[in-house]
């Protein structure tokens, strides 16, 4: 079991992946914005094995929530995959460039992004 911090403002989208992580056996904290992620991870010290991310949100963009992490002593290493619906390759290869797995929404199913996590984890 892992703690997993999913940070996705879609209602839809966090409700399924959140029932779907936790019917996988994990623990899961969803964050509907990147303010409410950022304090979790940053004021409340959370520390997931990994974090599922948007890039578009409300308060607080995905990049600028992982650039965070990223100069965070105890976040540095924290497992990422953004999932996005920003599919272009500027946003993809920054998003390596910060040491994330990213997938495109858009384009991947629910059951591609529950195997991307079994893999990391």
């Amino acid at each position: 079991m892992a703690k997993i911090l999913l940070v996705e403002d879609d209602q839809f989208i966090g409700s399924l992946l959140t029932n779907r992580l936790i019917k996988e056996g994990h623990e899961v904290e969803l964050a509907k914005d990147g303010i409410a992620a950022a304090k979790k991870l940053f004021e409340e010290k959370y520390r997931p094995d990994l974090v599922l991310l948007d890039v578009i949100l409300p308060g607080k963009t995905g990049f600028e929530i992982l650039e965070e992490m990223r100069e965070d002593g105890d976040l540095k290493s924290t497992k990422v995959v953004i999932t996005s619906n920003l599919g272009q390759e500027l946003d993809v290869e920054r998003g390596k460039q910060l040491g994330a797995e990213y997938v495109v929404k858009a384009r991947t199913s629910l059951d591609d992004i529950i195997n991307k996590v079994k893999e990391l984890i």
